[in-house]
Formats: structure tokens, C-alpha cells, sequence
């Protein structure tokens, strides 16, 4: 049986160099105040080091370094500088522990493309390791540049954002919300073991990604059974929700889903969006039934002239801390899709 690898060669091999330096040697190194690099380690996520330890290789004494002297030259202050690494760090550390599932599924499953015999094992690192370290390159080069892409989508939006309205603001400004809910997870999570349901979950997410981004909108998060995705205009938000709905229950394996979505002023901050407009999409999902789309006031006011879609009030409801909620039902419009009786 071959003995596991050691953490400190695994470091080693992705880090580019073996960790040789204590804290205060990297922090020495790097140009930084220790108790800025303490800061950036801790937002970053990473655990504290002892102080005795060499526990930080050359690559990040260099990083610490680039933020200590984005500091220094004035191109962020200290707050922001943390609030970049947070977010670095949560995002990064999510996209490793999913890149690792499934280049565990290359390296160990004789399904995969890469069996544990046919995958390249560096020495006693062992073929996860040994496939991961063959592949950094290119992942480095498509990271950066999918990186790259959506940060000029990011930047195109914000900017139409702030030129829409003259009450917009950097971090907020109106956008329609939708919330997209598999109706029933918690019984199939009863009846199916841990692989299917984990199955049901990634082609719920894969199919709700595709029918998001190629509506022109963006998933702003998944929750396993739920995802929360935002679109610039209510005809995006409606023609997104729609086929959800439709498009989701065609995978015989995923039950159908409930959508909910709402228009108005969303406040943008860690990536992520709140506010009264995303609660209400979120209570409308609660209330909305399986396989149906469920829009507030301001998304039914706005969707009211287009001849394709039809929009239709339902009871009233009463939600917790929102207070009474007029619901409308939004579907296509039966003319268009359906030939008339008769």
C-alpha cells in the first residue's frame, strides 16, 4: 500500500519551493508591518503559524510583499487591502475544494480519464497531487484569464448601473433578484444515498448555471438545493425564471423547482447583494408552487406590456417582516405558445 504524501512535499510542489521561512523572516522579507501581514494571513484564511515555525515558503513572502507595497503607494489603504484579501481568499479557498473533487475523480476513479495508474505521480506525492501539480499551468493561464473576463463584465455592469439612474450609487443601485428552490429536497435527501443525491444537487446546479448565464444574468450563489442569481433588467429576471421552471423538471432525476424573483434597489457588497428586494424574492419562492414562477409588484408592473409573457395576480400573502405581499403569477403567454381553440 503506498504510504500518504507528506503535507509539507505537497506545499512544496504547488507552492513552487519548500517552506523555509518563520513569520518573522517572511514578514521581514516582504517589507510588511507584522501587524498588517497578520491581518492579510487572517483574511486570507489561513491559520496562525508559531512563531518558531518555518511555515511560509519564498512565493508567499512575494505576495505579502505585492500588498505591502499596493499599500504603500497609496493604491489601496489598509481597509481595502484586507477586504480584497477576504474575498480572494473565501472565493479561492471554495474553487480549490472544488477543483479537488474533481480532479480526485480523475486521479482515483477508473472512469475517469486519468486512473490511479494511468495518472502522473510525482515521486511520493501520489497521482492526486502528481495530476494537480501537471495541470497548474494551464489552470494558472485559464484562472487568470476567465479572472480577467469577468472582471470587464463586472466593470460593464456596475458602470451601466451608475448611468441608469441618477440615485444609483457604487453599491447600490436596482436589479432584479430571483431565487430558484428544488421543491421536495429534504424527502429525496431521505431516499437517495450520498453519491445520487450529490449527483441530483451538481446537475440542479449545472443546468440552473447554463440557463442563468446564458440569459445574460448571474448566479450569485448556490445552497446545494437552492440558487440565487440576479439580472439587470425584469425581461432577463422573467425569461431566466421561465425557463428554470421548464427547464429544470426535463431531468427526470431533479424534482421540479419553485422561482420567485423581484425588482428594486439591491445594496452590492463581499460579492454578494441584500436587501429588501432579496427578501422578497426569496418569501415569494416560499410561496410559489412546484414548477411555477412567483413575481412581486415592481417586476409585474414592468413585465405588464410585453405581448409574450402573461401576468397574473394571485392572493395576497402576508410575509414576516415584509409585511402584506401581492404575488404574480408570470408565465407565457398561452396565445403564442398554444394554438386557439377552435
Amino acid at each position: 500500500m503506498t504510504a500518504r504524501p507528506d503535507p509539507e512535499q505537497i506545499e512544496a510542489a504547488l507552492l513552487g519551493g519548500e517552506a523555509r521561512y518563520t513569520r518573522a523572516e517572511a514578514v521581514s522579507r516582504s517589507g510588511a508591518s507584522p501587524e498588517f501581514a497578520d491581518r492579510v494571513w487572517r483574511a486570507l484564511g489561513f491559520p496562525t503559524r508559531d512563531d518558531d515555525v518555518a511555515a511560509f515558503a519564498e512565493s508567499d513572502v512575494e505576495a505579502l510583499g505585492t500588498a505591502a507595497r499596493l499599500l504603500r503607494e497609496g493604491v489601496v489603504d489598509e481597509d481595502a487591502a484586507i477586504r480584497l484579501a477576504r474575498a480572494m481568499g473565501q472565493t479561492m479557498a471554495r474553487l480549490a475544494e472544488w477543483q479537488i473533487s474533481i480532479i480526485s475523480t480523475l486521479a482515483f476513479s477508473p472512469d475517469g480519464c486519468a486512473s490511479a495508474e494511468g495518472a502522473p505521480d510525482d515521486g511520493s506525492l501520489g497521482p492526486l497531487v502528481g495530476l494537480t501539480k501537471d495541470m497548474l499551468p494551464d489552470v494558472e493561464r485559464l484562472l487568470v484569464h476567465i479572472w480577467r473576463r469577468q472582471l470587464a463584465a463586472a466593470s460593464a455592469r456596475r458602470l451601466a448601473f451608475m448611468e441608469s439612474s441618477e440615485d444609483a450609487a457604487p453599491t447600490y443601485f436596482p436589479l432584479a433578484a430571483g431565487f430558484a428552490d428544488l421543491v421536495s429536497f429534504t424527502t429525496l435527501s431521505r431516499e437517495l444515498d450520498e453519491v445520487e443525491l450529490a449527483e441530483v444537487v451538481e446537475g440542479f446546479e449545472s443546468t440552473a448555471t447554463d440557463i442563468v448565464s446564458s440569459g445574460g444574468g448571474r448566479v450569485v450563489k448556490t445552497l446545494g438545493d437552492e440558487i440565487f442569481f440576479v439580472a439587470n433588467t425584469p425581461r432577463q429576471a422573467a425569461e431566466i425564471a421561465l425557463r428554470l421552471a421548464d427547464g429544470v423538471k426535463t431531468h427526470i432525476e431533479v424534482p421540479d423547482v419553485r422561482v420567485g424573483v423581484a425588482f428594486g434597489p439591491i445594496l452590492a457588497l463581499l460579492g454578494d447583494v441584500f436587501g429588501t428586494t432579496v427578501n422578497r424574492a426569496s418569501r415569494l419562492t416560499s410561496f410559489a408552487r412546484p414548477g411555477t414562477v412567483l413575481i412581486d409588484d415592481a417586476m409585474a408592473e414592468h413585465l405588464r406590456g410585453e405581448e409574450a409573457l402573461q401576468v397574473v395576480a394571485v392572493r395576497p400573502r402576508h410575509a414576516h417582516g415584509l409585511g402584506q405581499l401581492q404575488p404574480h403569477a408570470l408565465r407565457r403567454s398561452f396565445e403564442r405558445f398554444a394554438p386557439t381553440a377552435g
